[in-house]
């Protein structure tokens, strides 16, 4: 946990917002509609939340696409069922609306992989290099790079710029990876991974395969690359969603967070859909940053209107030149953004 997020916890916690307790017998999806009502607040719910959070959301999907979603509205106050990087990035493209976080704690594995101060004097090593960083990063990673990209543009972005510029890639080693085979350039990689995406069990996918000969093995690129190297399909987590609607088989393993089960199950509930097993004792791969969030949680942050993220303007103003940069050339190609 980053000084400024541990500082903002202890201020929540002498103001005993963590010890707050809801009633158990609360309706809290009705009081959460109330909520949102009252307040002109509007929830956002990242494909990885628990399946009720999605529900109650205005909007699903991933994280970007939410915050441009969110900054197309005239909500006075954006609700992030999600993690912290996702509540930054929807403040920074709203910055003027109240962007709320249901737990502060609430992280990103891949994130916090690549501190902004670490980051810095890595970046001095390569003075002539461009840096492009996936959307999954902190907003003062954001400061320090020219480009983000999204798992759905990242190859056109990479194939954007000259092939005589040399280029970095943070923060995530295995999508980088991904980019190098798809687009043959050469980048400086820095190390970092999502703890949910690098714990997929080759053997037991193998196992699951036999089990089940006629399903299809999907996956994200944030997954290693003797993972990716299985798959019949490989995309963003909308990527992924809209696969599945869209293909014509009746099974699939699904090599990313089990949240996104919920939506394909509705989007197509006459197929079957496994998760992919972690090399663990679990059956599926949860992420448990995402899943700190909860309804109880949910209700009590639009109660209180806390915990709120809060950037300082230099990093909002640095920071969203590089999304802007990135929407610039993917508006160019035509492309998507989730």
């Amino acid at each position: 946990m980053t000084a400024n997020l541990a500082s903002a916890t202890q201020k929540l916690d002498r103001l005993g917002y963590l010890d707050l307790e809801v009633d158990p017998e609360l309706d809290l999806v009705a009081e959460i509609n109330r909520l949102k009502k009252e307040k002109n607040a509007i929830i956002l719910a990242h494909y990885y939340q628990e399946s009720e959070i999605q529900d109650v959301a205005d909007f699903i999907g991933d994280s970007l696409g939410l915050s441009q979603k969110a900054a197309a509205t005239d909500a006075d106050i954006i609700v992030f069922a999600g993690v912290h990087f996702m509540a930054e990035t929807a403040k920074m493209l709203s910055p003027h609306k109240k962007v709320l976080l249901p737990d502060l704690k609430a992280g990103c594995s891949l994130a916090d992989s690549c501190p902004p101060h670490l980051f810095k004097k890595f970046k001095e090593k390569y003075p002539d290099h461009i840096v492009v960083s996936y959307i999954n990063c902190t907003a003062e990673l954001k400061t320090l790079t020219d480009i983000c990209c999204t798992s759905t543009n990242a190859v056109a972005i990479i194939e954007s710029i000259p092939k005589d510029q040399p280029i970095i890639f943070a923060p995530d080693k295995n999508l980088g990876a991904y980019l190098i085979k798809k687009t043959g350039r050469d980048m400086v990689l820095w190390n970092g991974a999502c703890m949910v995406h690098e714990i997929f069990s080759h053997e037991r996918i193998v196992k699951l395969k036999n089990r089940h000969p006629n399903a299809k093995f999907i996956a994200h690129p944030e997954c290693e690359a003797h993972i990716l190297d299985m798959a019949d399909f490989i995309g963003s987590t909308t990527g992924l969603l809209k696969y599945t609607i869209n293909d014509s088989a009746q099974e699939y393993i699904v090599a990313t967070e089990s949240g996104i089960l919920h939506q394909m199950q509705k989007a197509s509930p006459h197929k079957t859909f496994i998760p992919a097993p972690p090399n663990n004792n679990c059956a599926c791969n949860d992420c448990p940053h995402m899943k700190r969030n909860t309804m109880e949680k949910l209700y009590l942050c639009m109660e209180h209107e806390m915990p709120e993220i809060i950037l300082p303007q230099w990093v909002i103003e640095q920071g969203v030149k590089s999304i802007d940069r990135m929407m610039e050339i993917s508006e160019k190609a035509g492309l998507g953004l989730k």
